[in-house]
């Protein structure tokens, strides 16, 4: 029997968030550079957020140029509206990377849950393929294209806008500036930026 891996953090869910991003699972601890979401220090996704808010790739890198800077991602993400967790909470790693192609979902997330706590958000985005796929059997909607969006109504009938994002992962064949543009875009089209 394969060792199970629950996931290491709480969803972050400012109250006021407008936008949930959704990636898979979270690498294994010791790739981490901080103690938040997308915490490898070669995964470009706080990158691709200081190119997009800040016109500056090591806005949201620490002094020591190693690491990320938790406060600083933290409290913009609060203040922005940006609430953050994966799609699963338990998972079987089935190679020691984190790859989302040798991950296998044991326990999906209760993203029904998630939204309720969030009932200002409207807007969802995956940051992978793992992710998408899975948002899209619990909500049973269609599949959009990377960097396109579908709408879709929770059960509870709330109206929501669901973009598929490229993977931030170096691993995923496109410029860190090239992802920025569409995640720029996709943030402006959600009223985030």
């Amino acid at each position: 029997m394969m060792e199970t891996e629950k996931h290491p953090l709480e969803p972050f869910l400012p109250e006021a968030a407008r936008l949930l991003m959704l990636g898979s699972f979270p690498p294994k601890k010791e790739k981490w550079s901080m103690d938040f979401f997308y915490p490898n220090f070669i995964n470009d996704m706080w990158r691709i957020f200081g190119i997009v808010f800040f016109h500056d790739r090591f806005h949201f890198v620490a002094g020591d140029g190693k690491h990320f800077d938790k406060d600083r991602i933290v409290s913009f993400c609060r203040e922005t509206g940006i609430a953050l967790f994966d799609t699963a909470t338990e998972v079987v790693r089935h190679k020691d990377n984190a790859s989302d192609k040798f991950l296998e979902i044991v326990s999906p997330t209760d993203i029904k849950g998630l939204l309720e706590r969030i009932p200002e958000c409207r807007t969802i985005v995956t940051t992978g393929e793992k992710a998408t796929d899975t948002l899209c059997g619990i909500f049973g909607c269609r599949k959009p294209k990377t960097g396109e969006s579908v709408r879709f109504s929770t059960p509870e009938g709330r109206e929501m806008t669901f973009y598929r994002m490229p993977s931030s992962s170096r691993a995923y064949p496109m410029s860190v500036d090239r992802k920025a543009e569409i995640y720029e875009a996709m943030f402006t089209a959600s009223g985030i930026l």
